[in-house]
């Protein structure tokens, strides 16, 4: 028994030290090749929303947290010059929306321009980000605009009394179910929630009109939610080129005056080696792992039996 749980942990120990030779190896001739200027490309995929949003094994939703976390990498990161913007997102809350929108003001307030590369759409929130970078590339085709800003909610009054339900709440204040499905809006609560939504597409209006350099009615007649294909916002000053990712990346370089052909450092796509040590961001140091590395080799992996 004894001599089958130290093969065990010799197995173990073996395992991951050919798990660290396979991923260190190209971590380390990567960070030793990656020399001179760089273009950051940071993906927005999904619904943008606070918190972590969609976590996925080797990527990064459109959480606000891990966008601002890369935003500030790249913010960090002197030999970063410039950042694409990748957006493939129908949109997302308003307050996650804007608060990424104040991090990516921030970070052109340093001196490194960001321009959007619009995807397969770039909605709603989605455009929200794009208008608040220097310059915006879409395809002929992408979904583009939706700007406007609408708060669902559901009524099932009907509903429940066909099934016998019947809903009763204490409550603080008469406003505290306000959007509960029970039962309808009042006039007043309508009111209320119609307030809250005009001001903050009043928002949304102020962030293209400044972020576009377009005259607020200008805006206001394009911003009734509708969607425009990437062409059709050139035309209507929404969207700069049309353009891949890639022709992005050429403008941002040349924007910054890096000549030939840009290298690119992405964020928020974790290697196998990242989400096999629990890491959080898209660049980890070399200590960061060799330690982490020495703790997992350093705990039993398997309890060994005493025979005594």
């Amino acid at each position: 028994m004894f001599k089958k749980s130290v093969v065990l942990v010799l197995a173990c120990i073996i395992g991951i030290s050919m798990i660290a030779a396979l991923f260190i190896g190209p971590v380390f001739k990567q960070k030793k090749l990656a020399t001179g200027d760089k273009i950051a490309v940071i993906y927005v995929d999904g619904m943008i929303v606070g918190g972590r949003g969609q976590v996925g094994l080797f990527t990064e939703g459109g959480g606000a947290d891990a966008l601002i976390r890369q935003l500030h990498s790249a913010r960090d990161d002197a030999s970063v010059k410039a950042v694409v913007l990748r957006i493939n997102s129908p949109g997302g809350t308003v307050p996650a929306s804007q608060e990424v929108g104040e991090e990516l003001n921030k970070l052109r307030a340093t001196g490194k321009p960001v321009i959007t590369s619009m995807a397969d759409m770039a909605a709603s929130g989605g455009y929200w980000l794009a208008a608040c970078t220097d310059k915006i590339y879409a395809n002929p085709s992408t979904i583009t605009g939706s700007i406007g800003v609408y708060m669902p909610y559901s009524n099932w009054e009907e509903l429940y009394k066909k099934i016998g339900v019947r809903q009763e709440k204490i409550k603080s204040g008469p406003h505290k179910d306000i959007l509960s499905p029970e039962r309808q809006l009042s006039p007043e609560e309508r009111d209320i929630i119609q307030g809250m939504v005009d001001d903050m597409y009043n928002q949304f209006i102020e962030i293209v009109a400044q972020g576009r350099h377009l005259d607020p009615a200008k805006v206001r007649q394009l911003a009734d939610g509708r969607i425009y294909t990437g062409r059709q916002a050139k035309e209507l000053g929404l969207v700069d080129e049309l353009g891949n990712m890639y022709d992005a990346i050429d403008g941002a370089a040349a924007m910054v005056g890096i000549k030939g052909k840009p290298e690119i450092v992405e964020y928020g796509k974790r290697n196998p080696l990242e989400v096999l040590l629990g890491a959080q961001d898209k660049i980890v140091s070399d200590e960061a792992i060799i330690k982490r590395l020495r703790e997992m080799l350093s705990a039993n992996p398997v309890a060994v039996p005493r025979s005594w």
